[in-house]
Formats: structure tokens, sequence, C-alpha cells
């Protein structure tokens, strides 16, 4: 009876050990994913902008009436009506300054730069705009995706909390030439999700992101700009 006493024990201590073994691997799993999951907006911009290089995906814009009532842009764009218009496309970049911009529906527009020069084609008016790049992307919305890595040289950052399951954060323009007022920008597990471009006169712009592929092999000439057959060229 104490040989089967003593192997109880025994065995009793070693269950104790692997249970107390296992609450410690699944408090450090815990606390692994806790530390992923709480990384701010801010957090995972700065990733985004360090790791991803080049990208591709698709996007639908939608444009909002200013917020009323203390509302975020995400609420008013529940409550807006169908009137409201819509417009999507895929995108392509490669930074610094390299972009494909393309609006399919409900209209089709092309904004495009290859590093260098900036354009923009209107199909219906088989028109091309081209202006200098420069500094143009600077403090815009778009230096956020497609410029180079020093955002802070731009924008004030700053965490906006939780809604609806994804981390924003709030871009404010240094620079008091720009039509922005402020950049919003959600992100999931680290992934791209959303914009909100608020403008000097209170309107919102939302744009919500999908199929997005990190560093893709892009073919040499994705951002190589042809003028359309027949095409106007005003150089604005």
């Amino acid at each position: 009876m104490q040989h089967y006493a003593g192997q109880s024990a025994r065995f009793a201590g070693s269950g104790r050990w692997l249970g107390a073994a296992a609450r410690a691997v699944a408090l450090c799993a815990s606390m692994l994913a806790a530390s992923h999951a709480f990384a701010s907006g801010t957090e995972q911009l700065k990733a985004f902008v360090a790791q991803v290089h080049s990208a591709r995906g698709t996007f639908v814009q939608r444009e909002v009436k200013a917020p009323t009532g203390g509302q975020d842009a995400s609420s008013a764009l529940i409550a807006a009506t169908r009137a409201n218009a819509v417009s999507s496309g895929t995108f392509a970049f490669a930074r610094p300054g390299k972009f494909v911009w393309s609006y399919d529906k409900p209209y089709q527009q092309l904004l495009q730069a290859d590093g260098e020069n900036f354009y923009v084609y209107d199909k219906d008016l088989n028109q091309v705009t081209v202006r200098k790049l420069g500094g143009a992307l600077g403090a815009s919305p778009a230096a956020i995706l497609f410029g180079s890595n020093d955002l802070e040289k731009n924008f004030t950052l700053s965490d906006a909390g939780v809604k609806n399951g994804i981390d924003w954060l709030e871009l404010t323009p240094k620079s008091k030439d720009t039509q922005f007022e402020s950049v919003g920008i959600g992100f999931r597990d680290g992934n791209l999700e959303a914009m909100e471009l608020h403008d000097v006169f209170g309107n919102v712009t939302l744009l919500t992101f999908s199929d997005i592929q990190k560093n893709p092999d892009l073919p040499a000439g994705t951002f190589k700009f042809v003028v359309p057959k027949g095409a106007d060229v005003i150089n604005g």
C-alpha cells in the first residue's frame, strides 16, 4: 500500500508540474498574442512603411458628408444614403514616388507617377495632364502610401483608438499649405484596412482596401506611362 501511495504521490506531483508547465506555456502564448493584438495604430503604420516597399490591391472610395454630433467618419458612413458617390478600382505602388491608382467604376480615370512625373488621364475626355512630381507628395495623403519613410517629417502622428476591431491613428499635416486637415488610417493585425481623408471644407473621403499583396514582383514597366493614342496632353 505504501508503494502505491508513493507512486500516486509521484504521479500527482508530476501532474501538478505538467499542469503548471501547461499554464506557463498558455500564459506565454497569450502574452505574445496580446503584445501583437495591442500594437497601436502608430506602431502598425511604422512597421507597414518600413517593411512594405511595394504593394498592389483593390479599393473602394466613398464620399461622406462631414460628421456631426461627434460622429466619426465610419459611423457617418453607416448612416449615409445611397446617393453618396462611390467609386472603386485597383492600385499598385513602389516607394518612393511610383504608383498607379486606377478608377474603374463608375467612370475610368488613371492617376500615375513614375518617380519623376505625375499623370492624370481622363478616358472620357481622352486628356492627359502632366506635372512634375517633385515634392508634390509631401504632406499629401499620397505620401503615406507612396512616399518615403520620413512620415514624421511632414505629419504629426497620434493614436486614435480601436473602432470595430480596427486600430486607428490620426496624421495631421505640419504644413499649412494643404487641402487636408487630417488623415485617419486604420490597421488590423498589421494590414492596411482603411483611410479617412478630412479636407478643409469639412468633407470626408473614406477609402477601404482589400486583396492587398505586399512586396509583389511587379513588371518593370508597371509605372511607365504611355500616352493613349490621340489624347490631348496638357502640361500643368
